[in-house]
């Protein structure tokens, strides 16, 4: 068994529950109210931005120039092509990309990117792609269980965003995150690989985590 498909293993009853999420479901169907879509793509637009720096992070401390080239490229795509699914969300919704990232981050997506952004501060490259690799591999799960019974619809409200991240382009994303983690797995000493364990079930928790505040808009209680 490779060590992402273990990492996986450790996080399966958690990347079960995400498939029946109520978000998820409401998703998939066309069903769920775009006042919930909304809020998520307001906050997944917050998240976004902190995860393009943790791909630089990982690009920093990546140990081939290879490597390092293609996290700077992951970066800008995070950036660039998921912004505009985000800006076309923007437009539907009369505000400008300004408005769309002065939006405060809710208390779950916070903890989830400052959890991120601490393993990408001190982790090395192999414990930095870890901790991001539950966000690309569960969203391309995702993407292909809502679309498993074929295209949506074209009236689906939310086509674009299921054509997304049920695209091959897509799915190669965490193809080759995953190829890196094996092969710089195979160097890392016991305490290193346990980190990781650690930070992938943690990532894939808030990824369960982040339907959940999107499904209750979550608001700072005080």
């Amino acid at each position: 068994m490779s060590f992402s498909d273990h990492l996986r293993k450790l996080a399966q009853p958690i990347w079960d529950a995400q498939l029946t999420h109520p978000f998820v479901v409401a998703l998939g169907k066309g069903t769920l109210p775009e006042r919930k879509f909304k809020y998520y793509i307001l906050q997944d637009g917050r998240f976004l931005g902190d995860l393009a720096r943790v791909f630089v992070a990982a690009a920093y401390k990546a140990p081939d120039s290879e490597s390092a080239l293609r996290f700077n490229k992951l970066a800008e795509e995070t950036i660039m092509v998921e912004r505009s699914l985000h800006e076309s969300c923007g437009r539907r919704w009369k505000m400008t990309p300004a408005q769309m990232g002065s939006v405060p981050m809710a208390p779950t997506n916070y903890a989830y990117t400052r959890h991120m952004l601490a393993v990408a501060a001190t982790g090395s490259a192999c414990e930095i792609t870890v901790v991001a690799l539950p966000c690309a591999w569960i969203y391309c799960v995702v993407g292909q269980h809502l679309l498993k019974k074929g295209p949506p619809r074209p009236d689906h409200p939310y086509r674009d965003w299921l054509l997304l991240y049920a695209s091959p382009e897509f799915a190669e994303v965490q193809r080759w995150m995953r190829a890196k983690v094996d092969q710089w797995a195979k160097d890392a000493g016991q305490a290193e690989k346990r980190r990781m364990e650690e930070a992938f079930v943690i990532s894939s928790r808030y990824e369960w985590m982040f339907w959940e505040m999107a499904w209750n808009e979550e608001q700072w209680p005080v």
